[in-house]
């Protein structure tokens, strides 16, 4: 059942693994790796710099997503973006040379993009009689499962080593396996080339509601990074909280396992519009803990809140972009994760000049709860004045 490319459950667990790859070994993994790594290798700085070149590559990727025109293309860029997230990894552990770090991490957005944007489209496309929202809630856990089992992948290689380096190739290894799984899977049976469906770049797609959407979710990108990049090294920085960062970063990877499921089907129920006003803000709400409390306890639900939060919301945005464009998902998809990662090319050099001039993270945390507040009333906005004159609300 499970080797049936045509099944399902098999193309959900591809699409699942695949996002390990793309969004866990190559994204949030330098998230698990941070606080190490600052103490032997990065500076805060570069650290930022980093971040915003590894999301310059998956803005590149998301907006290159947007011109594959056939399903035997994507599978290639898949493909190609699978491997990248591997090699660009393995190299993480066999140097500490800026220039190859920075190259790494620019190709690894990239492939992360072919991985996440891409490689959903195709899960969407080859999934079969089935309710699509929430089965994409199903795909979209594996937001959640990348965190975690990139987390437990490197605490696993700390109970051994003391290297972070080794880490690295630990995750590497561990992305072969789940790469050649989802690569598999992930295909269509050869057409003829006249057969072979195309579809034409469509200018109608971009209608106001999409534009909206697309600014929302740039407020969101925002929203995310600050915490994607920095909370362990937040928690740490907190009186009495020294060592606490690993278990908030995981207990990220604990809500966001569940949170896609549970949050398309409050969509599925309700609507998408209501639902992603209501998980963002309760982001802003996690967002701001830090900065007025040092428990241990609120620290942890500021993790719980990030994680179920942030990944749900990728889901939403994703099946709602994916849904008005119909037989063309990639093509939305694109466009808003082109926005998304405009927001987290930014969200990171702003913070860590806020870092530097206040010495602390607080400052950045109140710049970020505003952009995603001002996200919730274009979306607001956008439910009042577009979806109901042009679509209906239900399920969307």
């Amino acid at each position: 059942m499970l080797l049936d490319r045509n099944n399902n459950a098999a193309i959900l667990l591809a699409g699942i693994l695949a996002l390990v790859v793309g969004v866990g070994v190559a994204r949030f993994a330098f998230t698990s790796l941070l606080p190490a790594m600052l103490d032997d290798y990065l500076s805060i700085a570069f650290a930022g710099v980093l971040a915003s070149i590894n999301y310059v590559g998956y803005l590149s990727g998301s907006i290159f997503s947007i011109f594959i025109k056939d399903v035997h293309s994507k599978v290639r860029f898949f493909r190609f973006g699978l491997a990248l997230c591997i090699i660009t990894s393995l190299v993480l552990g066999f140097t500490e040379n800026n220039i190859i770090w920075l190259i790494a991490r620019l190709l690894a957005g990239f492939g992360a993009a072919m991985a996440l944007v891409v490689g959903s489209a195709i899960v969407m496309s080859k999934l079969q009689n089935t309710n699509k929202t929430k089965a994409m809630g199903i795909h979209f856990s594996g937001l959640g499962f990348s965190i975690l089992v990139s987390d437990l992948i490197m605490r696993a290689v700390f109970s051994v080593s003391d290297y972070w380096q080794h880490a690295w190739v630990a995750l590497a290894l561990a992305g072969i396996i789940f790469a050649s799984y989802s690569a598999y899977i992930l295909s269509f049976d050869k057409q003829p080339a006249n057969k072979v469906v195309k579809h034409a770049f469509d200018k109608s797609l971009f209608n106001p509601l999409v534009i909206i959407l697309a600014l929302a979710y740039f407020t969101e990108g925002v929203g995310m990074v600050v915490q994607a990049t920095f909370l362990p090294d937040i928690v740490n920085s907190l009186e009495g909280l020294t060592g606490y960062g690993g278990y908030a970063w995981l207990a990220v990877g604990l809500a966001g396992v569940p949170s896609c499921i549970i949050w398309m089907r409050l969509a599925h129920r309700y609507n998408s519009i209501d639902i992603m006003m209501l998980a963002m803000a309760l982001q802003v709400i996690g967002i701001l803990i830090p900065t007025f409390s040092s428990n241990i306890i609120l620290n942890l639900i500021s993790g719980i809140l990030f994680g179920g939060t942030f990944i749900g919301l990728v889901a939403l945005f994703m099946n709602f972009g994916g849904q008005l464009a119909g037989k063309n998902p990639v093509f939305i998809m694109g466009l808003i994760t082109a926005a998304y990662g405009v927001g987290q090319v930014v969200a990171p050099l702003y913070c860590v000049a806020l870092i530097e001039q206040f010495n602390n993270y607080n400052a950045a945390l109140y710049v970020t709860a505003i952009v995603v507040i001002i996200g919730i009333l274009l979306l607001k906005y956008a439910k009042t004045n577009l979806i109901f004159s042009s679509h209906t609300a239900h399920g969307l």
